[in-house]
């Protein structure tokens, strides 16, 4: 401080001798003003100061001393350099507050003229008076009004990268103030630096109001900086990090199975809460919030809600800690009416509906399931959708009850009488019934009779003269239809039903009507690889093989075609009929054939009776006949030979 003061004199000394040297030039001036003004432009050029030659010589002073030598003369230039500070452009140098108006602030440092700088970049220094120290910039050693540039802010500014480019490379802390918050986090003021604070580096706990932090001063460490474009990101995370990672030792450390903490709720996903426990987390699993049924952990806790939880397992090396809050309370189970048995009516509510069944809770904590099998007397399991859904209120009977094992099995449908008792007296064999369709599958058709009463109806017992390959192409589900009881077994709860024998076997009349070789008109449904279906009259279909769908021209039978089938087979019992539309033309060709040989053989019967006159009228002719008579006989004979 002593030394400040002295060079704050010396310096005072110097500027007063400059000051006085300077009047002294300037009363000089004035006196060769006056004399100037007194004398003829000619006088003044033939003054003594002009050389021999006359040229004017600058180192001749008023009284005409001049000539220094180079010695002398950087003798004089170095003391009157050493009456000033060296400044250079693009460094920080310390002035000294002069004067303070309006716009400016005025600082001696030392050079040949003092500087200026905008009362501006000052507003963080209120209480700013003359003979504060302040860093400048050096902009410019002079501008185009030889003024000494000078600026605070760039100094400022400047400085602050210094010490932000070494807190990175010593990983140190530094202090910023939270100036606002932008997209996804908040800036802060490093210095006059404007840094990147991102939401997820505040805090190690999810930030949900970020304007918490805006106006504070906090530490942060610097992670990232972008020298190119000037971006600094700093954390705040980091350092608290660094302080609960230390934490987290010593509290794993001390932890022990079955230990109750008190713990803040920090996060909730679907799958649990994460707990605070004052430096480490915990995972709550939903299965351990309730001994009851939850769909989502916010149906029982909220987000900084403190409570006690017990530690159920950890982990030393991963520091996992498991939580447990239910296990604060007693089972359920402990206090379940110790009255209820097997056989017992119970109340609940639905809590969840899978596909094997759902589950009824009779007090929280307590569930017993209601397999879908004992939903109803059906045997044509459903959906457990279609009787029951989440939140019913209903009553079902126990029907297993194990207390150590903690499992209970429930049903409905012995609320209501067995429909399959004395069955036999609503439903004997050979009685007409009407059933609703329920199923269907490719063997059959599942139908109900009443309430808990399904039976089968056969794909074979649909229809007696159509050929069904899936039972779609006979009904639908939800469609009426009438059947015929054909058997019924009490004991496994089975019936067998059928369709078509509400009519009379049309087969017995089909045996007369499609007798072997008989023609009828069909049409053809289909064209398969083997053969074609072909529907005939009276609703019956027949099968043409391949080989025998080929029309005359060569050509086979299409969709749609309506053509002449002639039977080739029959069988009753397997109601199978087996047509053929070739069988038809080949048998009127071979007709054709036989008869035109037996025209042939006629007339070659007629010839040989011919050529047998002839030879008994030979004798009786002459030479010359007996040539026309040969050439006759070889001609009948040639017409005999192509006959056969």
């Amino acid at each position: 401080m002593a030394k400040k003061q002295e060079a704050e004199k010396e310096l005072a000394a110097k500027n007063a001798e400059l000051q006085g040297a300077d009047t002294k030039v300037v009363k000089d001036n004035e006196n060769i003003e006056s004399e100037a003004d007194s004398k003829l432009i000619e006088e003044i050029k033939s003054n003594t100061w002009n050389t021999p030659e006359g040229e004017f010589d600058w180192d001749l002073d008023e009284k005409g001393f001049g000539n220094y030598s180079d010695a002398e003369r950087a003798k004089l230039e170095e003391q009157y350099a050493g009456t000033f500070n060296s400044i250079n452009q693009g460094e920080i140098i310390e002035g000294v507050v002069v004067s303070i108006n309006n716009k400016d602030v005025v600082l001696n440092v030392g050079f040949k003229s003092d500087g200026l700088v905008s009362l501006s970049e000052f507003r963080d220094l209120p209480e700013l008076k003359v003979g504060d120290v302040v860093d400048v910039f050096v902009e410019s050693q002079e501008d185009a009004n030889g003024q000494l540039v000078l600026s605070r802010k760039r100094a400022k500014t400047q400085k602050s990268w210094e010490a932000i480019n070494e807190a990175l490379e010593n990983d140190r802390i530094i202090d910023g103030f939270v100036k606002s918050r932008t997209k996804g986090g908040l800036i802060v003021d490093i210095k006059g630096v404007e840094a990147f604070l991102p939401g997820s580096q505040i805090d190690i706990k999810p930030i949900r109001d970020y304007d918490v932090y805006v106006g504070k001063t906090m530490e942060f460490k610097v992670v990232k900086i972008n020298h190119e474009f000037k971006n600094v990101v700093v954390s705040h995370k980091v350092l608290i990090e660094d302080d609960l990672e230390n934490q987290k030792s010593e509290i794993v450390a001390k932890l022990e199975k079955g230990q109750v903490l008190e713990g803040t709720v920090k996060n909730i996903t679907d799958f649990g809460v994460f707990i605070d426990l004052g430096g480490v987390d915990g995972l709550l699993h939903i299965t351990d919030i309730s001994w009851g049924r939850i769909e989502h952990p916010k149906e029982v806790l909220a987000l900084d809600q403190t409570i006690n939880v017990v530690v159920l397992d950890f982990d030393d090396e991963k520091k996992r800690i498991a939580l447990g809050l239910k296990q604060l309370s007693e089972h359920p189970w402990e206090s379940l009416d110790k009255d209820l048995a097997v056989g017992s009516k119970v109340k609940g509510k639905i809590v969840t509906v899978a596909d094997y069944g759902a589950f009824l809770e009779i007090i929280p904590g307590v569930e017993g399931l209601i397999h879908v099998s004992e939903m109803s007397w059906s045997q044509n399991l459903r959906s457990p959708q279609e009787f029951l859904k989440v939140s019913d209120e209903i009553e079902a009977e126990i029907l297993t009850l194990d207390r150590e094992e903690r499992k209970m099995s429930l049903g409905i449908k012995q609320l209501t009488p067995d429909p399959w008792k004395n069955i036999t007296d609503r439903y004997p064999v050979g009685s007409k019934q009407t059933a609703v369709v329920k199923n269907m599958t490719n063997f059959g058709v599942f139908v109900e009779l009443e309430e808990g009463i399904d039976g089968l109806i056969h794909i074979s017992d649909l229809s007696w003269s159509k050929k069904i390959n899936h039972p779609n192409e006979f009904t639908k589900v939800g469609e009426t239809l009438d059947v015929v009881v054909l058997e019924l077994d009490e004991e496994n709860r089975k019936l067998s039903l059928g369709h078509k024998q509400l009519e009379e076997n049309p087969w017995d009349t089909f045996e007369t009507i499609f007798t072997i070789d008989s023609v009828h008109e069909g049409t053809v449904l289909k064209v398969g690889d083997k053969g074609d279906i072909v529907a005939l009259q009276y609703g019956v279909e027949g099968f043409c093989p391949s080989k025998h769908s080929v029309k005359e021209d060569g050509a086979s039978l299409k969709v749609d075609e309506v053509a002449k089938f002639k039977i080739i087979e029959f069988n009753k019992e397997n109601k199978r009929l087996v047509i053929s539309h070739s069988r038809i033309w080949e048998d009127e060709r071979a007709e054709a054939r036989v008869e035109e040989f037996n025209a042939r053989k006629k007339e070659a019967k007629v010839a040989s009776s011919a050529v047998k006159k002839v030879k008994d009228s030979v004798e009786k002719s002459t030479l010359g006949d007996l040539d026309v008579l040969a050439q006759l006989k070889e001609q009948m004979e040639g017409d005999e030979k192509k006959s056969k």
